[in-house]
């Protein structure tokens, strides 16, 4: 069991690197892989990019997120705020995670409506399926 505990954890972290450094590269403008990470009604729908700031806050949470995991991993006294936000960040990454890949039964998640543009697509083979295993990850954790 403890080594399903340190591969879960291990395994979170580095899914959350990965997410804030594409966040972080997308940016400073990069644009590989950002053609179909934004939900539309249809393909003939441009959408916006957003900007640094919003892109980067994404990259801090992503990071953040990690960051919580690598202290659930980590056996050591903690200040209590920080305690406190390994006991209860988990929950909140499950709960995020878990939703997100439940969806909003209309552009994203396993219940969209809109499944036939590209982000639909690579919501259905690659977002959600991801947003459900770091719940199941988080889940892991937790009873672990």
């Amino acid at each position: 069991m403890y080594f399903l505990f340190i591969f879960s954890s291990i395994l979170l972290i580095l899914i959350f690197l990965f997410l804030s450094a594409i966040h972080v590269y997308w940016g400073f403008g990069g644009r590989w892989g950002s053609s179909a990470v934004f939900p539309t009604k249809d393909d003939s729908v441009k959408p916006k990019m957003p900007g640094p700031i919003p892109t980067f806050t994404v990259a801090l949470g992503m990071f953040v997120f990690g960051l919580i995991v690598f202290l659930n991993l980590i056996d050591l006294d903690l200040p209590p705020w920080l305690d406190i936000l390994r006991k209860y960040g988990i929950w909140a990454i499950i709960v995020i995670f878990l939703v997100r890949a439940i969806g909003d039964f209309r552009y994203v998640g396993f219940f969209k409506k809109y499944r036939n543009t590209k982000f639909g697509k690579n919501d259905t083979k690659y977002y959600s399926p991801l947003c459900l295993l770091i719940g199941i990850l988080g889940i892991i954790i937790i009873v672990l």
